[in-house]
């Protein structure tokens, strides 16, 4: 089976066996035992192991199992049903535990279509849990600014709260392809920063345009979440950037709480690639 990913090293397109996936000039890369494939070259590593952690991994699986951001998921997938054919390509680059790269695949195939699905991250913890998690959608390890897949692949590409590759981006996607970038509006999660920090600030909304996209709209996807217990609060703080760079003294007010009411907010900003 032709796979929807390309290799790495010479860019030729890659056939997927049961146990790997290999190329026309003998690039082989081994398909391991949860699904996925490794195709992030030693010399485009930035360390050891980059990306999310295994506790940041398991962080965001378990918080968003529970379905706390799942407004988010619903309107990505009537977004990505409105904007697909009846065979889309798809792509989610740095799509983490998976969570939105299933929901988005069952949505398309709930919807009568049919569907060919990837989903690349540079944390090979992470595309791990994503290729257990959905064993229809073909996951790999790699770089969203050196995406192994082929020019004018992806009818839609996703990109949720990760590194955003215009340029690499525009180049794996077919024209008029649609897509879906998802950013944090000025007060998500707002309550939790006020624990963290004794000066909080909003973050920052802007309209970019990038070279290669036009815009066709912003989603706005705004709620709130009551969580009840420690465990809820920690994976939520865990899968955040905050988990790095807050002060000792924030992060032990934290611990202390048992409940915490916040808010989500989230932007989709909808294009189409020109």
């Amino acid at each position: 089976m032709e796979s929807l990913f390309r290799c790495p090293l010479c860019g030729a397109a890659l056939a997927r066996t049961e146990r790997s996936c290999v190329c026309p000039a003998g690039h082989c890369f081994d398909i391991a035992r949860e699904g996925y494939v490794y195709l992030l070259p030693v010399n485009r590593k930035h360390s050891a192991a980059p990306g999310d952690d295994p506790g940041m991994a398991a962080a965001r699986r378990d918080f968003l199992s529970r379905d706390y951001y799942r407004p988010l998921l619903d309107a990505l997938c009537a977004l990505a049903v409105d904007h697909t054919g009846a065979e889309p390509a798809v792509l989610d680059a740095g799509c983490g535990e998976g969570y939105y790269t299933s929901g988005i695949y069952r949505a398309l195939c709930a919807a009568g279509k049919r569907p060919r699905m990837a989903g690349t991250d540079i944390s090979k913890a992470v595309v791990r849990l994503a290729a257990k998690r959905e064993k229809a959608v073909e996951f790999a390890v790699a770089s969203s600014y050196r995406l192994p897949l082929a020019d004018g692949a992806a009818d839609l590409l996703l990109n949720c709260f990760s590194p955003l590759a215009a340029e690499e981006f525009r180049r794996v996607m077919r024209r008029d392809g649609c897509f879906l970038y998802v950013v944090p509006s000025a007060m998500h999660l707002w309550e939790l920063k006020e624990t963290l920090y004794d000066e909080p600030y909003p973050n920052e909304e802007r309209l970019t345009p990038y070279p290669g996209f036009a815009y066709e709209t912003v989603v706005p996807v705004d709620g709130r979440i009551e969580l009840s217990s420690q465990e809820e609060i920690h994976a939520l703080f865990q899968m955040t950037p905050y988990y790095w760079k807050t002060p000792r003294a924030g992060a032990e007010r934290l611990a202390k709480l048992d409940r915490l009411s916040v808010q989500t907010g989230f932007r989709i900003h909808v294009f189409r690639a020109v």
